[in-house]
């Protein structure tokens, strides 16, 4: 089991990890120091112990408010998907009126007739 040396708020800690996890480990820590770092500014020296309790409480905090929206997150997924769902199994149904030709044939005839009295009217002006 590989042993990690790891620096959080400035001290050096070893922990031991599963092979091949040190990658994740050391990601952790630099998570953790980075909450330490911001601690260690606002309040200066801190206790050990108290600067890990708060630097994993403000991670806890941050994870929480992911978890947060990554709930809100699946479950407007949820909905969309629902809603996916439902238009695909209802298709909208669009209805394009055919005119018989009857009508067209007869919207043609008033079109030419109009077009004969506005010629008359022109000729005796």
């Amino acid at each position: 089991m590989p042993e990690v040396t790891i620096s959080v708020g400035g001290r050096d800690f070893q922990v031991a990890c599963q092979e091949g996890e040190e990658h994740f480990l050391r990601s952790a820590a630099g998570m953790l120091d980075s909450e330490a770092q911001v601690l260690l500014g606002q309040i200066g020296r801190v206790p050990e112990n108290r600067m890990l309790l708060m630097s994993g409480l403000m991670l806890a905090d941050k994870a929480a408010g992911i978890e947060d929206q990554l709930r809100d997150a699946m479950n407007r997924l949820g909905e969309l998907q629902a809603k996916i769902d439902e238009l695909q199994s209802n298709p909208a149904h669009v209805e394009v009126p055919i005119l018989p030709p009857e009508v067209t044939e007869t919207l043609a005839e008033i079109a030419a007739r109009a077009e004969s009295l506005a010629d008359r009217v022109e000729d005796d002006a």
